[in-house]
């Protein structure tokens, strides 16, 4: 595979470089907006099919697209021989992540926040937590790869491959660790997500490619990207600015609530992607490779997380604000993760020998 590693940041834009400024400024404006304009944010927020927002879709789809259009359909087949980045992934996305979600849960749901959360309220906060540790991430993933420059191949395969599992071992893992045998998988927000944020920007990004590929070969493929990758950038922070927005009512109503799920979080969030990180680092995959891996088990599916949790618990329970709150979590951290990542690209082979 060829090598994609992250250019030196004298190369980025100055708006990449000051990613982390923006996405501040993005939160902020989300929280303003949602309490100023919340009849505008609610009728937003209820543009929903099978649980995915039908706004936050399209932006998201728009920040797939331009990572789809450097996949290589050519080197699809070499991914199963070089697999150190995939076996990483799926030990820590179903060997370990689910499991240490739940016992931080509990840990900090049943014994160190008891006496600032009720019983009740804390078992429902557990279990969303539950949900969104059992759900690795299906669309963002992309996004994340993409600011890393990470291998376009080799992440479309890591999902998809992680889809599939996710397909039969959600439901019983999710079952074992709520002691609840009634899980049912919304197989309307699994399949539409699927064909939303990985088929049809794949297909997409193959007719894309190809046609570039016909006229300039991959100088016009690199070239390409570059000219797109700005509008993906805009379209991660309106993403920010309705997923805060359709929530600024909640996060000043209940602070101290949001702030006490965020915890055993945002503690799974960087706990997980050092594990996943350093073993790469440890089994020298190369960064292109271990970066993505790194994010797949650090990022969530939060569309069926929160499906799942309204249909257990009902819409206005403590499971579904607790996965509502992981959205939230999710991109400051794993924006703070991808910063990380880029800096420390030196620990890592370039080559693709070591995968």
């Amino acid at each position: 595979m060829t090598d994609t590693s992250l250019p030196a940041a004298a190369d980025l834009g100055t708006f990449e470089r000051w990613l982390s400024v923006w996405v501040a400024l993005a939160i902020g404006g989300g929280l303003l907006l949602g309490n100023i304009f919340p009849g505008l944010f609610s009728f937003l927020a209820a543009l929903e099919v099978a649980s995915l927002n039908l706004a936050v879709a399209v932006l998201i789809w728009a920040m797939v697209y331009p990572m789809m259009v450097g996949v290589d359909f050519g080197a699809l087949r070499q991914v199963g021989d070089k697999p150190k980045g995939l076996v990483v992934t799926l030990v820590v996305n179903w060997l370990i992540k689910p499991f240490t979600m739940a016992a931080l849960g509990v840990l900090f749901f049943e014994y160190v926040f008891a006496g600032l959360i009720p019983p009740d309220d804390a078992q429902a906060f557990l279990a969303g937590v539950i949900l969104l540790g059992a759900a690795p991430c299906t669309a963002m993933v992309f996004v994340w790869s993409n600011l890393t420059r990470g291998d376009a191949t080799y992440t479309l395969v890591q999902v998809s491959v992680n889809d599939v599992i996710m397909v039969f071992a959600f439901a019983p893992i999710v079952a074992f660790l709520l002691g609840v045998t009634d899980i049912v998988v919304p197989w309307d927000t699994l399949l539409l997500s699927v064909g939303l944020y990985v088929l049809l920007p794949l297909l997409a990004g193959y007719v894309t490619r190809r046609n570039l590929v016909a006229k300039g070969g991959e100088a016009a493929v690199d070239a390409f990207k570059s000219r797109v990758q700005p509008f993906s950038i805009i379209g991660l922070l309106v993403t920010v600015v309705l997923l805060f927005g359709f929530q600024g009512e909640v996060i000043l109503d209940r602070p101290l609530v949001i702030v006490l799920i965020a915890v055993p979080l945002l503690i799974q969030s960087y706990g997980i992607f050092f594990v996943a990180y350093l073993a790469a680092r440890a089994w020298r995959i190369p960064f292109s490779v271990a970066a993505p891996c790194a994010m797949i088990g650090t990022s969530n599916f939060f569309e069926l997380a929160v499906a799942v949790a309204i249909s257990l618990f009902g819409l206005g329970s403590g499971a579904a604000l607790a996965t509502v709150v992981g959205v939230l979590v999710e991109v400051p951290v794993m924006l703070s993760l991808v910063a990380f990542a880029n800096r420390t690209q030196h620990w890592f082979p370039k080559g693709g020998d070591a995968s």
